[in-house]
């Protein structure tokens, strides 16, 4: 009889220790395991901040699925919870918003390779957050559909990612004297002075008051504030560090 009770005992534990949960989720990035499979970092709606073994989506041919694990692909998941956290597996999983546009046009591409680093370096929290993530699935479902004018969107995405983040701005002059002092006390000879960067204050002024109607002159402009926003986040995120993508996606887009 005890050995019976102590069975269930420990099939109860086994159960409550891996839990199934359905939910959507947004893939950040992959890196390759075993032979293959890989190891899936994915911002989820009921759990936030998640890694999963991902196993067979490497396979060579028709059995292939890892094209569903592009960076901010959109998922519909079963997966396996741990209260003890950690790596599980991802029981089900299928598309939950085909993209239409981003796999076929390398600009979108390289923007969400971009942004998808930097979400994945600033959100930590292994916990539900339903307005962040509704923020960032509606953004890609939006940026998939634009056709046109979309040039300002990784701009636009960031500022907004800032606000639920904790540190968004209120206005442009905000960011640049932020980003100049802190650049000058740390290099007085070589860093930007606030009058170097107070030419880009109406241009954040404009993304941040009336996004659609911005008049970024032209792709050096872009690329000039873009830098100036990431060092505006490695201030406030704590080891942010050098986004690699950055390279690639200031290539790209020229």
């Amino acid at each position: 009889m005890l050995a019976l009770l102590n069975a269930d005992q420990n099939l109860l534990k086994a159960v409550c220790q891996h839990m199934l949960v359905k939910t959507r989720g947004l893939v950040l990035s992959t890196i390759k395991f075993r032979e293959t499979s890989i190891i899936a970092k994915v911002y989820t709606e009921a759990l936030g901040m998640q890694s999963y073994i991902v196993n067979g989506v490497r396979r060579k041919g028709s059995g292939s699925r890892i094209a569903l694990f592009q960076p901010f692909t959109l998922l519909d998941m079963v997966v396996y919870t741990s209260h003890r956290g950690g790596l599980t597996r991802i029981s089900e999983y299928k598309t939950a918003a085909p993209f239409v546009s981003i796999p076929f046009d390398i600009r979108k591409s390289s923007i969400l390779l971009f942004l998808s680093e930097v979400v994945g370096r600033t959100i930590k929290e292994e916990e539900e957050n339903q307005p962040l993530f509704q923020f960032l699935f509606n953004s890609i479902l939006y940026f998939d559909q634009q056709t046109q004018h979309f040039e300002n969107f990784h701009l636009i995405f960031l500022l907004e990612l800032s606000h639920h983040l904790g540190f968004g701005p209120s206005s442009g002059t905000e960011i640049v004297e932020q980003v100049a002092f802190s650049a000058n006390a740390q290099s007085a000879t070589s860093a930007p002075s606030v009058l170097d960067l107070q030419a880009y204050e109406t241009y954040f002024d404009q993304l941040l008051q009336d996004a659609g109607h911005a008049n970024i002159p032209n792709g050096k402009v872009r690329r000039e504030l873009l830098d100036v926003l990431v060092r505006y986040y490695q201030l406030h995120v704590d080891k942010l560090g050098e986004i690699k993508s950055l390279a690639i996606l200031s290539e790209v887009l020229g």
